[in-house]
């Protein structure tokens, strides 16, 4: 049976073998993004505008 991997494993291995490394800046700032906009909606909204 093949060995499953998980979505992070498959797209590093899809990183390394295409050497796509410039991807990686691109993906990190979209999470950045995911994340501000999770907290901006919850307790810590008050702290996120300030940055702003």
């Amino acid at each position: 049976m093949a060995k499953r991997m998980g979505i992070m494993q498959e797209f590093t291995l899809f990183l390394k073998e295409n050497k796509a490394y410039w991807m990686i800046p691109i993906i990190l700032v979209l999470l950045l993004l995911v994340v501000l906009v999770v907290a901006g909606g919850g307790a810590a909204a008050p702290f996120i505008y300030t940055l702003f």
